[in-house]
């Protein structure tokens, strides 16, 4: 709800006046003329309809209603004047808030982080795992990590990279009765869903993509989560088509594998973003964590092993 206030700088004038009792020594405590402060100070009495000060020849005395409104007043002024410090504190602390969707960090943040930590050991780090809205511009968050469309009016926007969506499990369903070796194998197999986004990331677009009509898009356990999609695979418990920028390093390791070629993944047209406002974007921890994790990317879409992304 709005509070309809005065003028600020017309309140600043009375409380200052009010406590020296004198227009004089507020003049000096504001930076500005005896005659300035007390338009300012008349200004405040014609609009509130009400007298605040006595004037007489050589003092001022504050009427009654001055005299109630000056604690709660001067109480005010303070309280404004923390909250400036608080939002200065903030700003210049050493603590990057990073917010980014709890899978993305998990798997792709989180295992890179320590050489950002090596590199900038002065900059404290707080990972604020969540897909919610955060408003970089009013602060929510330092910088934000999103996977969308693009289009992220009036922010610092830097596009990192798209990724391919794959099919992946865990080695031991390469073999066994129904072994995989071809993607109409994937009829024997439950189908473990990531519910995206982007509608090109279904199973459904992917086995139209690979030439599979008689197969049931929608049957297998849906997952909110894509690390949850990627645990259930690890676990030997289906396939999971999911973002190879995930899932990256289980497959690296060997605990998840391509069944299939790679390259009959789907590019994908959401990518990841980097989001920071404008304004904070020059401060030291935002520009070393931007240059940094920029660097990353470019490090990762370099990769030999990765399958070719639609840039």
């Amino acid at each position: 709800m709005m509070r309809p206030l005065p003028p600020l700088n017309a309140l600043r004038a009375f409380e200052s006046a009010a406590r020296h009792l004198s227009f004089t020594k507020a003049a000096a405590e504001l930076n500005v003329t005896p005659a300035a402060v007390s338009h300012q100070v008349k200004a405040l009495e014609d609009l509130l309809g009400v007298p605040l000060f006595r004037r007489l020849t050589r003092a001022l005395r504050l009427t009654d209603a001055g005299q109630a409104a000056l604690p709660t007043l001067g109480q005010g002024f303070d309280k404004l004047a923390q909250a400036v410090e608080q939002m200065r504190a903030h700003c210049e602390s050493g603590v990057l808030t990073i917010s980014v969707s709890p899978s993305f960090g998990a798997m792709w943040l989180v295992p890179r982080l320590e050489r950002f930590r090596s590199r900038h050991p002065d900059i404290e780090t707080r990972i604020d795992g969540t897909d919610r809205l955060v408003d970089v511009a009013r602060g929510d968050a330092d910088v934000a990590l999103r996977y969308g469309p693009g289009g992220y009016g009036g922010l610092q926007v830097d596009r990192l990279f798209g990724q391919v969506n794959t099919p992946v499990c865990s080695p031991v369903l390469l073999s066994g009765e129904h072994p995989l070796r071809q993607p109409d194998d994937l009829r024997h197999h439950t189908l473990l869903h990531v519910d995206w986004k982007d509608a090109d990331a279904s199973w459904r677009m992917w086995l139209l993509a690979a030439g599979l009509h008689d197969i049931d898009p929608t049957r297998g356990p849906h997952f909110t989560m894509e690390s949850m999609a990627a645990q259930a695979a690890l676990d030997g418990h289906g396939v999971a088509l999911i973002g190879d920028v995930l899932v990256a390093g289980d497959l690296a390791a060997g605990c998840l594998v391509h069944p299939f070629d790679p390259s009959l993944g789907r590019p994908l047209g959401f990518a990841y973003y980097l989001l920071s406002s404008k304004q904070s974007a020059g401060q030291p921890k935002v520009a070393a964590f931007r240059a940094w994790l920029l660097e990353e990317a470019r490090t990762w879409q370099a990769r030999p092993d990765r399958a070719p992304v639609r840039t």
